[in-house]
């Protein structure tokens, strides 16, 4: 994998724009402590790829397509903690990825050898619209309002992947091209905070929870004040869980991460959000916690997509 990972940025007007996606990072001090936390991380990380080279480990082999992750995308450490080898060539390895951050994605399946694991290529639109469609079909309720005709506070949307440009606006009021408008869900919790309860799939399978805290100001940030790892059993009652697992397959979700927001008044649960590229750990999260994620992540990664082979 080339290590001229600084090619996917580029410096402008104080923030580093990620060219595929269109995202702006602010330049900033915040940005700098993420880093260097990352990097903690990321060092570790090393000492389990270095570990499978050096005991020759048996190991199923994984290809990406059409781009590889970098090593800031949760499935990077995952695999390594794994025991997966990376390869280049798609039709040779045991396990493929469709693996694009764009919000929207038509990739035929590449020739693959007999027997392959493909995993997310039924996963091609996490817009906004669509995630909201696939949850009313899971869920039996809507996240989706009418800006038109809705009378009180929504909110507003981008339709792409990873602006974190949500703002609360009144209603009614003609929409804006590609943005989505949806219910505001009242994620408050004590000290003045929102949660979101990112939930991890493996498989289509709600693996792991990070509780994701940040001032009730900051809701539609990614900047997180507070990370928690948790269960799925203990954050969703069954129904919800099956709730989640009908979403995942009615978008193809096989790996990624999906937003739930629970509401404070109605008890009920709302996925916000999909992404089959998530990021990982959150770097809020404590160190020995974002190890032990990974691992968790890794066993369920062995279940689900090389069930033959032994973490």
């Amino acid at each position: 994998m080339s290590r001229n990972w600084l090619t996917d940025f580029k410096y402008e007007d104080g923030a580093w724009l990620v060219k595929k996606t269109g995202h702006r990072v602010p330049a900033n001090r915040q940005l700098a402590n993420d880093i260097f936390t990352w990097l903690t991380f990321y060092t570790l990380a090393q000492s389990w790829r270095t570990w499978r080279r050096l005991t020759g480990h048996k190991r199923p082999t994984i290809a990406f397509h059409p781009d590889k992750p970098r090593p800031w995308y949760f499935i990077w450490p995952v695999m390594h903690a794994s025991g997966a080898k990376l390869i280049s060539d798609v039709s040779k390895a045991d396990i493929v990825f469709q693996f694009d951050d764009t919000t929207h994605a038509d990739h035929r399946v590449p020739q693959t050898k007999p027997g392959a694991r493909l995993v997310n290529f039924g996963c091609n639109d996490i817009s906004k619209s669509n995630v909201a469609e696939a949850f009313a079909v899971a869920a039996g309720y809507s996240l989706k309002v009418d800006p038109r005709t809705h009378d009180g506070p929504m909110v507003e949307k981008s339709e792409k992947n990873a602006c974190h440009d949500g703002r609360i606006i009144e209603g009614p009021m003609e929409p804006i091209e590609d943005k989505t408008y949806q219910c505001l869900v009242d994620n408050e919790i004590e000290g003045g905070l929102v949660e979101d309860l990112r939930c991890c799939i493996v498989g289509g399978e709600p693996t792991l929870v990070f509780r994701k805290r940040r001032p009730i100001g900051r809701r539609f940030l990614n900047e997180n004040a507070e990370v928690i790892i948790d269960e799925p059993r203990k954050c969703y009652t069954a129904d919800e869980l099956d709730v989640i697992r009908r979403f995942s397959a009615e978008i193809g979700l096989e790996w990624g991460g999906v937003d739930v927001l629970r509401d404070r008044s109605s008890g009920r649960i709302f996925i916000v959000d999909a992404n089959k590229t998530d990021m990982g750990p959150p770097v809020a999260l404590n160190l020995g916690d974002k190890l032990k994620a990974t691992r968790r992540m890794a066993r369920a990664f062995v279940t689900s997509f090389a069930p033959k082979r032994s973490a």
